[in-house]
Formats: structure tokens, sequence, C-alpha cells
């Protein structure tokens, strides 16, 4: 393990976060060797971390038990970002397929959605699961646009939304159509608050500029009304962002790890040697935030765990028994 920063480096706007960390916390670098990494995901029942190395088009696995990064699986198309649903089965959203794919125990692939309303989707770019079975993900068009994370191509329904995949039929629907560039997605811990990133300033050819993170009411669990700014990320942009079980916020920037409050009040930061993309919770107790970057995946320890993780499925027997 190399590149250890302590967390007393880093910025404190709110008390508040001080009691977020763990004590002498840092940002401890795992391993790397990626081109470009996004989509960190914790497994909970191997105690492992994969992510995507896009333009590399592999899914690379960092395991708590060894310490060392391995290749998980290569020749994939252009992996982007990824959750577990309620039966430990990893989704996952693919540029090059332009669909968003479930990974099944027996090693096939479901594809769950690739299009809507005959027209196929741009490059699914980040994606959750509700506790209902619905998938929720977010479809920018960078997988098209940008060298290297996909196959250029023309966004065929003209736009850049969100959509909500329906657990029982399948049925696709756009669910937030006033974001520029929807890249991160979260819920809320109660669900009942979508979190989505606009991410326009990042380059894309059609953006304008935009670097924040938007809140949503989720009604009835189908429709996203209501949406405002809750907080502006600078600098850099909220590429991917993760909530605690307390609804704060910890997104990417270009230099650190930024928290905001629920109320979008920012609490602080905490800087990373390099660019962070995506972050997540995981670890045996959910409390340790792992951060990607573009070369690789850090972690640093905090004292609250990430709303919504799944326990292992072993512990769940046990508990069950």
């Amino acid at each position: 393990m190399t590149d250890v920063q302590l967390a007393a480096s880093m910025v404190v706007d709110d008390a508040r976060l001080l009691d977020l960390l763990a004590p002498d916390a840092a940002v401890e670098r795992l391993g790397g060797g990626a081109a470009w990494s996004e989509g960190p995901l914790y497994l909970p029942d191997d105690d492992a971390v994969i992510w995507s190395d896009i333009p590399g088009k592999r899914v690379l696995r960092w395991t708590a038990a060894t310490g060392e990064v391995t290749v998980d699986r290569e020749g994939v198309e252009y992996p982007n970002g990824r959750a577990v649903d309620g039966q430990g089965r990893v989704v996952e959203c693919s540029h090059g397929e332009r669909a968003v794919l479930r990974l099944e125990s027996d090693g096939r692939t479901t594809v769950l959605a690739a299009g809507w309303q005959g027209r196929r989707l741009n490059s699914p770019n980040d994606v959750v699961v509700r506790s209902d079975g619905s998938v929720w993900f977010s479809d920018p068009a960078y997988g098209i646009t940008v060298p290297g994370f996909g196959y250029p191509g023309e966004r065929e329904y003209g736009d850049n939304w969100v959509f909500r995949v329906d657990p029982e039929d399948g049925h696709v629907t756009a669910v937030v159509l006033d974001v520029e560039d929807p890249n991160g997605l979260a819920f809320s811990p109660d669900e009942t608050v979508l979190y989505v990133s606009d991410t326009s300033a990042s380059g894309a050819p059609t953006g304008t500029g935009n670097h924040h993170i938007r809140a949503y009411d989720v009604v009835d669990g189908r429709q996203c009304k209501n949406g405002r700014v809750v907080a502006e990320v600078s600098p850099g942009v909220p590429d991917g962002f993760r909530v605690d079980g307390l609804g704060n916020i910890w997104t990417s920037s270009q230099d650190s790890v930024q928290v905001f409050a629920p109320d979008g009040t920012r609490l602080g930061s905490v800087p990373v040697p390099e660019v962070v993309t995506n972050v997540c919770f995981g670890g045996s107790d959910g409390t340790t935030l792992f951060i990607g970057t573009p070369t690789g995946l850090y972690r640093l320890a905090t004292s609250v765990r990430g709303a919504g993780l799944r326990a292992p499925r072993t512990a769940s027997v046990t508990a069950d028994a």
C-alpha cells in the first residue's frame, strides 16, 4: 500500500465533517494500472471491490484478503457504473452495448434496457437499484461522443435523460428530463429522494458548464418531481457520488472527495492525490469509502455506513436461522 495522505489536510467548512471520519483517517492507495477508472462497487460476499477501466475495456478487482488488484474481466464493451440488486447480482452500464445489463449467477448476461420507444439509448453511465427492484440509470452521450469511451454514434431520442426499468414487466420510462448531462445517481436513505448530477462542465460537446447535484422527490416509487439544485461542486464535477446512512452526500471533484449535508451545506473536503471520478461505500461494516481515480482505487475510513448497502448473503442466512 502506497501514497498515504492523512485526512488532517482536509478542508473543514462545518464541524459536522469531523464526526463523519474515523480517527486518524487517511486516504490510502490500494492499487491501479487503469487508463480511466469509474464505477467502483463493493461486493459484500467477496469482501472485494470491482471497478471499470473504461478505455481498457476491463473490469478490475481489489480483494481485501490479499490486498491485490487483478483483472476480473476483460474484452468487455466499455463498462461504466454498476450496482448490486437485492439478490446480489451486479447490474452494470455498458457504453459499448448502449445498454444496462445484469450479470447472472450462472455467468449469463441479461439485457435490462437497451432502448426507449424503439430508439437506442445513448450510453448508460450510472445505475442504482431501489429496494422494490426497480433499476434507475442515467444516459448521457459520453460513450458515443468521447473518443476511447465507446463507439461513435447518434443520440437517437435526441436528448440525455434518466430512466427507470420496472421490476415487473421491464418497461423503460423516462423519469428525469431536465438535466443537461445526467451522470451520477443515488437515493436518499429512505429512497424518497433521487439525486442526479449534471456534469455538462466536463467537456461534453453540448455542455454549458453545469457542475451540480439535483434532488427530485420520488412519488409512488415511479415518478420524479420538484427538481432542485442541492449542491454545487467546484473545482471539477460531481461525476459520481454516494449517500451515507445519515443522508450526507460524498461526491467526486477535481482534487478531493467533497461532503455535503442533506440540506446542501458543504461540510468540507478530503484531498486525494488524483482527480476523483466515482466513490462507493463498503468494507466489512460498510464504513469504508472506496475512491475511484483515473489510474486506480483508494480508500478512506469513515464513521458512517453507506445507505442501502446489502449484507453478505451468508450473513443473511445466518441471521434468518
